[in-house]
């Protein structure tokens, strides 16, 4: 089958049934695995699909419900890694810093080198693990939501009123040019539009299978942060200022 033929029926299967993996592709156009994998890498590039992990979602995929904590670790490590290394470069001497619940906020802890910085997390295991690396950490109070290990309410709200961060990493389940950043559950939403608004300098980091993702409740404007990310996914993210696009700054210095 040729490639534009390929590349339609993948589109028409996704657009009926929202998912497709790449199991179901080989089987259906009777095409080998890495051909389908080429196929849904040409497809993200072009914004047309979102390529997940073990296949493609539609574009603006609706997700309202978060995964498991432990299934969510084992997706996209590499690029986690490659993000969270990223991130905790920014961390200053010094500095008051947010860490929002979440794997790949999780994964900054992994290389954190700044102990002079003063850490708050809303997250059990992420205070843990900040006080193993002998960084000063402190937790938020609040109701625990045991799926994310998040700690959230009116409480944790009320907890970060106090504080003025110099730097916040958070994650999302979404990023949308329209809908902005959005996650599936109301009180860690709400505590992510506070943490936000507490920070100097706010950061989102982002998988790019994030990318044209939407759960049901938005937290804060596409403009509200700086994305942190490996790449971008999608045409109507290119050459949008407030994206950091990681390999492209490992390619510049690969050159010098």
């Amino acid at each position: 089958m040729l490639l534009e033929k390929r590349l339609e029926q993948i589109l028409k299967l996704i657009e009926q049934n929202g998912s497709v993996t790449v199991q179901e592709l080989t089987e259906v156009l009777g095409a080998s695995e890495s051909t389908i994998r080429r196929d849904l890498l040409l497809l993200a590039e072009d914004g047309r699909v979102n390529k997940v992990h073990g296949g493609a979602t539609a574009v603006n995929s609706y997700y309202d419900k978060d995964e498991d904590l432990a299934a969510r670790k084992k997706q996209n490590k590499e690029e986690k890694i490659e993000i969270a290394r990223y991130a905790a470069s920014l961390i200053q001497p010094y500095d008051l810093v947010y860490l929002d619940a979440g794997t790949t906020t999780e994964r900054v802890i992994d290389f954190i080198t700044e102990r002079t910085a003063i850490y708050v997390t809303n997250a059990i295991g992420h205070a843990k693990r900040l006080i193993e690396a002998g960084c000063e950490a402190h937790i938020l109070g609040g109701k625990i939501k045991l799926s994310t290990e998040a700690i959230v309410g009116n409480e944790t709200l009320s907890e970060l009123e106090k504080y003025n961060f110099a730097i916040g990493f958070l994650g999302t389940n979404g990023v949308s040019r329209n809908a902005g950043f959005s996650t599936p559950d109301i009180d860690e939403a709400m505590v992510k539009k506070k943490a936000i608004m507490q920070c100097r300098k706010p950061y989102i980091l982002c998988d790019p299978e994030k990318f044209n993702q939407i759960s049901p409740i938005t937290f804060a404007a596409f403009e509200d942060a700086v994305i942190l990310t490996t790449e971008v996914r999608g045409s109507s993210f290119k050459g949008v200022k407030n994206i950091v696009e990681i390999n492209k700054i490992k390619k510049k210095g690969e050159k010098k």
